[in-house]
């Protein structure tokens, strides 16, 4: 329900406000904390920290072997999405991708009369890494509007991470991944994800930018790798 506030109520709009402002993770000290203390972990013990938060936080006991997800069991979770949102899927494929090559940008090179040679070189980032919410924030429409963009960019490798479990119980993702051509899916959630693709694991790789969305402990987590990486 929208709560309406008169902008006359001085006092009401002050309160609403401040609490507002309350929600930002740039001032929350605790949650800050507990982000650098997982991404602390995951820099020290890689595989292992993963393993652990996913048991953690995911209910899941994990081996290192199982942190990839292999493209034989993304391709059968994939298999069993209705038709109708299939079809669904590839058009909207379609239109982002025809939108997103009207943004492509060219290299270009002048020389002056002087013969200095001037110009602007487009280059695609190398290696991206996508962050996939689970649960109620698990939408096949931001891996096509975060993944064509980066096709059509020229981006050589593009790396995905979601909780376990996630692609389970919403295979509408898992379709939308198999139809953009994404094999190397991780299943890692939260401020641990961020933290293996910003700094890489044994077998979550490094990543140069972060995209997508997630909840505050992602969005925490992005804060504190930008730099390292690059965020959306």
């Amino acid at each position: 329900m929208i709560e309406i506030i008169d902008s006359d109520d001085k006092e009401r709009l002050a309160a609403k406000l401040e609490r507002v402002r309350e929600r930002s993770v740039v001032f929350d000290a605790d949650l800050i904390h507990q982000v650098e203390s997982i991404i602390d972990e995951v820099r020290r013990r890689g595989d292992a920290a993963l393993i652990d938060y996913a048991a953690l936080f995911d209910g899941c006991v994990m081996q290192a072997s199982e942190l990839r997800i292999g493209e034989d069991e993304l391709r059968r979770i994939a298999a069993g999405v209705d038709g109708k949102v299939l079809d669904a899927l590839r058009e909207a494929i379609g239109n982002v991708r025809r939108f997103h090559e009207y943004e492509l940008q060219e290299s270009w090179e002048i020389e002056t009369e002087d013969g200095v040679r001037l110009g602007q070189r487009i280059t695609p980032i190398e290696r991206v890494g996508l962050y996939v919410p689970g649960g109620t924030a698990s939408y096949p429409s931001s891996v096509v509007m975060n993944v064509v963009p980066a096709q059509v960019a020229g981006v050589k490798r593009i790396v995905v991470a979601t909780p376990p479990r996630s692609l389970r119980e919403n295979p509408a993702v898992a379709a939308a991944l198999v139809q953009l051509g994404i094999k190397e899916v991780y299943a890692v959630g939260g401020a641990q994800a961020i933290a293996a693709l910003a700094y890489g694991t044994e077998t979550v790789p490094r990543v140069d930018k972060i995209t997508g969305p997630g909840n505050r402990y992602v969005a925490t987590a992005k804060k504190l790798v930008f730099g390292t990486v690059g965020i959306d």
